[in-house]
């Protein structure tokens, strides 16, 4: 296979086809505004079908050998990848993928292929997003600092890092798109998330903190330009470099293999929830842009259900006798 075709490399199709690919890429990146980790899962499941094609057909496909493409043939790609070991969920999104091409090709009037959507969706199994417990979560903050990288100014990065994403709820790669100009300061931060929208998010003292002791011992120079976590060697830090940090701090505190840097945002939204936050100020914090996507974060067990439900028990008796105390003090 060509490569992800995010760098200039040429898929495994006809000169037609290819051209037609490399302008919804395009589509993707400037109308759409996909972020570069959505676009590379985009742009690898078309290489994937068009390398199945190469091979199905004999030779690289061009835009009539796609338009007459049947549902045999699709059939035959998603039994293939099963083959290979891609499982319910990778061969959902790589079918999602190519429909979003055709549908865009169909747009434009390109081509039509009527039996892409006769395809059935493997279906995917339910799957609960794993929060860190707070005992974890606290556990995890609170040796951050003396953990991590054998370089002091990288292990403080990455204490500042990770800090964010609980302390705060981003993406990683919306905390990784900040630059020393839009810093968490005065208590907020200002986010682009999905979609290029905008959202402004609280920040906790303890999140400034750790972002300025990190500032303060990196040995690359800032201007309001320059990417606010950088990696080793000054360029902005990949996102791949700060998950394999996660993993190896994880193993060093014994932590579970669910802690991902997305298992701190979740964190970050369940024990909101679990302590009484509105469920539509999640979604706020959050970005997400339906409150169905928040609801993710009520799958609780019951055991959960039932904290939420005897805390709010004890606090509003507490409340209620403190009324009662106020208006009735010689009691």
């Amino acid at each position: 296979m060509a490569g992800t075709g995010l760098d200039g490399d040429i898929p495994s199709a006809a000169a037609d086809l290819a051209e037609r690919y490399h302008a919804w890429v395009a589509y993707l990146q400037n109308e759409k505004h996909f972020s570069r980790h959505t676009l590379r899962a985009y742009t690898r499941d078309i290489f994937y079908f068009f390398d199945f094609l190469t091979r199905h057909i004999g030779h690289p496909p061009s835009l009539n050998d796609l338009g007459d493409a049947g549902l045999r043939d699709f059939r035959s790609w998603l039994t293939q990848r099963a083959a290979e070991g891609a499982g319910n969920s990778t061969r959902a999104r790589q079918l999602s993928s190519v429909r979003s091409f055709l549908k865009w090709m169909d747009k434009n009037g390109f081509l039509h292929n009527p039996y892409i959507s006769g395809i059935r969706t493997p279906k995917k199994p339910k799957k609960l997003l794993r929060a860190l417990p707070p005992k974890q979560a606290k556990k995890l903050v609170k040796n951050l600092e003396t953990l991590g990288h054998q370089d002091a100014w990288i292990a403080t990065r990455d204490r500042a890092l990770f800090t964010l994403l609980y302390g705060c709820g981003l993406r990683i790669d919306e905390a990784l798109q900040l630059n020393f100009g839009n810093r968490p300061q005065n208590a907020e931060v200002r986010v682009m998330g999905k979609g290029s929208k905008e959202r402004l998010v609280p920040v906790l003292p303890v999140v400034e903190k750790t972002i300025e002791e990190y500032i303060a011992q990196c040995p690359f120079p800032f201007d309001k330009e320059t990417p606010l976590f950088l990696g080793s060697r000054g360029g902005r830090l990949n996102q791949g470099v700060a998950q394999r940090q996660l993993r190896h701090i994880r193993r060093l505190l014994d932590l579970p293999e669910s802690l991902t840097p997305h298992a701190l945002r979740h964190s970050f939204a369940t024990h909101l929830l679990v302590n009484g936050a509105n469920l539509r100020a999640i979604q706020e914090l959050l970005g997400h842009a339906s409150v169905s996507t928040t609801q993710r974060y009520t799958d609780l067990d019951n055991a959960q259900l039932l904290k939420i439900y005897d805390k709010a028990k004890k606090d509003a008796e507490k409340q209620l006798r403190l009324r009662k105390k106020r208006l009735f003090p010689l009691q």
